[in-house]
């Protein structure tokens, strides 16, 4: 039976940012597959300009979501100064866009989610990962660089806490450990809301089709899976939604 490494991801702000455009900053109900990868990353203490890391542990590791509980929307609005748009002018840092004259003042939203309350599962893809499973729960532990959920100003508002299980699939692994939180009580605070109507998993099509037991509500398709996290790139895959019943 395969093993999955499963770990919390709660906050009381969090932001799951999606494609940028222009002043809005929109996010998705949960956490992108890179921001997962990301916080791993980083509890790893891996650079950014490290390709090779980045690489391995974007291609290495196969990532399942059990969506709890969204949060509720909350937009966020800032105020910038920026100088005139002029052709050809290009400013090599935001010192020198300050210091150009005539500076207008722009208006953007940020969204983030508040009481965001999400499981993941995490497994190896390849034969001989980068770093195993037990490693990783380890970093989880005694992250080498602060873990947040999207932003800087969103630190997580309870631990990762890893768990190593076994399971015929990752949804399963996910519903067992859901299960016994939900018995235990573990994440009843004030700041977290029910989870309420058919929990979903997310997750990539793996070989043997669907897991038995869940529906398939629809398929999305979502930019990210990273490609360079130095240049900040992204590919676009397929993500598939499942209906779950609650334990």
């Amino acid at each position: 039976m395969p093993h999955y490494l499963t770990f919390a991801l709660v906050a009381p702000l969090a932001a799951f940012g999606s494609i940028a455009v222009g002043e809005r900053r929109g996010g998705w109900d949960r956490p992108g597959r890179s921001a997962v990868l990301g916080l791993i990353g980083a509890c790893l203490g891996l650079e950014r300009e490290d390709e090779a890391g980045q690489a391995a542990l974007a291609e290495g590791y196969g990532l399942a979501m059990l969506c709890v509980a969204p949060g509720a929307l909350l937009a966020d609005y800032h105020t910038a100064q920026v100088p005139s748009a002029q052709r050809g002018r290009r400013f090599a840092t935001r010192a020198e866009e300050l210091a150009a004259p005539g500076l207008n003042t722009i208006l953007s939203r940020r969204d983030y989610r508040s009481g965001a309350w999400h499981l993941a599962a995490l497994w190896p893809r390849v034969p001989a990962p980068r770093w195993g499973l037990e490693a990783i729960a380890e970093a989880m532990r005694r992250p080498v660089f602060t873990p947040y959920l999207g932003r800087k100003s969103c630190p997580l508002g309870l631990p990762l806490a890893p768990e190593l299980v076994a399971a015929t699939d990752a949804p399963a692994a996910l519903l067992a450990r859901h299960a016994s939180e939900a018995k235990e009580g573990r994440f009843r605070k004030t700041w977290l809301g029910p989870a309420t109507g058919p929990l979903t998993v997310a997750m990539e099509a793996e070989p043997g089709g669907l897991p038995a037991g869940l529906r398939h509500l629809r398929t999305e398709r979502r930019r990210d899976q990273p490609r360079s996290r130095r240049r900040w790139q992204f590919d676009l895959r397929e993500e598939l939604i499942l209906a779950v019943p609650q334990p």
